[in-house]
């Protein structure tokens, strides 16, 4: 009875959307996840899905195979994603040039359109007009991420997968003569099990899985930090994002070094507060976010004065939204050093495999988990062969 054609490591959207494709193609499949209520990034995203801002043949060609799924998925899943359209609001700093900003945008799919401050507080009556130069505005896809990840483990079960509330502690592997080490296994705090092939999607967590195995990989995290609101009855009309995201640039110098990421004691870069909300259709609202580059997974982060450094820096540009009542939350969320994903077998690993490292992913996960279980079945794709780790 533990016995699998696979194992995928990790609850969230990817994890529930891989586990649901491989299962649709017929392979025996068990969906492991640590914590019975989500702890994970999914839980804490905004939501956005992002079409229009595929730069490259690849990302834009996923941009609008994701299109294509969402607008079937609810009826896929028998569920609701409650998938919308938005306006999102790139805010520019009052001391950033707007058409400087709106320039860095001009290679995308859909470049967002510069407004001046009267417009952007049209759009957005919350915003705090002398914190900002401008604002870009574009059409924006809309999901609630914890309903999207149920629906697709709802579906997942439906079909004859299994799922287990278990942590990960050890993988069994042997001796391959053809590729140097082969996995038999997954042990956990539960039981072990059996299986031909491991994917591992568990987000911030992959690298210190993989360390388990002996497994170095140039994946990333960083600590994500948001304030999260019950449903209050003040009306947020867009999302809302900084045109100057500081995250991705975080991301890009703290994975320059990967000495650093070897001893758990290190915090390669200060941490960064980028001003964001979006509002669900409850009501209820997420606010953030910091980006703290922390070495070690399992960092104590003093919740206090995190969340007193959200509510400032939301003072200064929403401010209506500065004292709502609401909890901090804390999440990894993982990136690889070139913001594209590791999707697909390990190189000198038999039978492991890694699916994290989203920079944009709840608009691409849906269309690469079903092109990576058609890969795994046989059949070609230049996507994933682009996208693997061992590039």
């Amino acid at each position: 009875m533990n016995n699998y054609d696979w194992i995928v490591v990790g609850g969230g959207i990817t994890g529930a959307a891989i586990a649901y494709e491989l299962r649709k193609i017929g392979w025996s499949v068990l969906l492991l996840e640590q914590h019975q209520t989500a702890q994970n990034a999914t839980r804490y995203s905004y939501g956005g899905l992002a079409y229009w801002s595929g730069t490259t043949p690849l990302t834009r060609q996923l941009c609008q195979e994701s299109i294509a799924v969402y607008q079937n998925l609810n009826q896929e899943l028998e569920a609701q994603t409650e998938l919308r359209e938005i306006d999102l609001l790139l805010t520019i700093a009052a001391d950033q040039d707007p058409k400087a900003t709106a320039a860095s945008y001009s290679h995308v799919a859909i470049p967002p359109q510069l407004l001046d401050i009267k417009q952007a507080c049209e759009l957005e009556p919350v915003l705090n007009p002398h914190s900002i130069a401008g604002a870009l505005t574009v059409k924006h896809g809309h999901i609630n991420p914890h309903k999207t990840t149920q629906a697709y483990i709802q579906a997942f079960l439906r079909a004859g997968g299994e799922m287990e509330i278990a942590q990960v502690i050890d993988f069994q592997t042997v001796s391959s003569a053809d590729t140097g080490i082969k996995l038999t296994g997954v042990r956990t705090t539960i039981e072990t099990y059996h299986c031909d092939n491991v994917v591992i999607c568990a987000g911030g967590f992959t690298r210190q899985l993989l360390k388990l195995a002996g497994i170095p990989i140039k994946l990333y995290f960083t600590h994500a930090e948001v304030i999260q609101t019950p449903p209050v009855d003040l009306k947020l009309n867009t999302l809302v994002m900084p045109a100057n995201l500081q995250r991705f640039d975080l991301e890009a110098e703290s994975s320059k070094i990967e000495a650093l990421w070897q001893d758990t004691t290190k915090e390669p870069v200060p941490p960064i507060l980028d001003v964001g909300a979006i509002q669900f259709q409850d009501g209820s609202l997420r606010l953030g976010q910091i980006s703290r580059s922390l070495t070690d997974p399992f960092a104590q982060i003093n919740a206090q004065e995190s969340e007193n450094w959200l509510r400032t820096s939301i003072q200064q540009v929403l401010p209506p939204l500065a004292n709502l009542p609401g909890t901090w939350h804390h999440c990894l969320v993982a990136f690889s050093g070139d913001r594209l994903p590791l999707v697909g077998a390990i190189p000198g690993f038999e039978g492991i495999h890694v699916f994290s490292g989203f920079s944009n992913p709840l608009v691409i996960i849906p269309p690469l988990a079903r092109r990576f279980a058609d890969f795994v079945a046989g059949k070609k794709d230049k996507i994933i062969t682009q996208l693997s780790p061992g590039r």
